[in-house]
């Protein structure tokens, strides 16, 4: 099943998920939806939240279905280690058509649960430890532009209200 995608506006997108507590077949299934959904939106990543639910759960695929081992489930998700720096493009399925020069930490480890609650830890650098670090993110409430100067920020803001209006938002 495809779920349509939260915009900015919507305010599951800036409040904390719940966590994840039953790992079951309902949980599988919602993994392979948003596996589906986010490869029909072109995406590297989702979070619950952008398709409306608030639970601490992300999907990553960085290979864009070349490298089926590289699917990723990211059930209750924590950064635990962070270093270096990296500057790069970054946009965001809930912020469609917007993109910006984000700095964030070039090498970023976590601590999950996989589908089935078993904990696990993965290091990632550059693109990878990007999408753990947007999409953990999305779980804790934030957007990417949070990460944005004030005044880039505002003035993406202005644009979506402006296109909100127009009802093209």
């Amino acid at each position: 099943m495809i779920y349509t995608i939260v915009k900015y506006g919507d305010p599951v997108l800036e409040k904390r998920a719940e966590p994840v507590t039953v790992f079951d077949d309902e949980l599988k299934k919602l993994v392979d939806d948003m596996f589906e959904c986010m490869y029909a939106a072109h995406g590297v990543g989702l979070a619950a939240p952008q398709i409306g639910i608030s639970r601490r759960l992300a999907v990553i695929d960085v290979t864009f279905k070349e490298d089926p081992e590289a699917k990723l489930v990211l059930v209750n998700p924590e950064i635990i280690h962070t270093e270096g720096r990296h500057s790069q493009n970054e946009g965001c399925l809930s912020v469609p058509d917007f993109r910006e020069n984000v700095t964030r930490p070039r090498k970023v480890s976590i601590r999950a649960q996989d589908v089935n609650g078993k904990f696990y830890e993965k290091t990632g650098e550059e693109l990878l430890a990007r999408a753990f670090l947007h999409e953990t993110d999305h779980l804790n409430g934030k957007l990417y532009m949070s990460h944005l100067s004030a005044l880039k920020r505002d003035l993406m803001k202005r644009k979506i209200r402006k296109l909100m209006k127009a009802g093209e938002w």
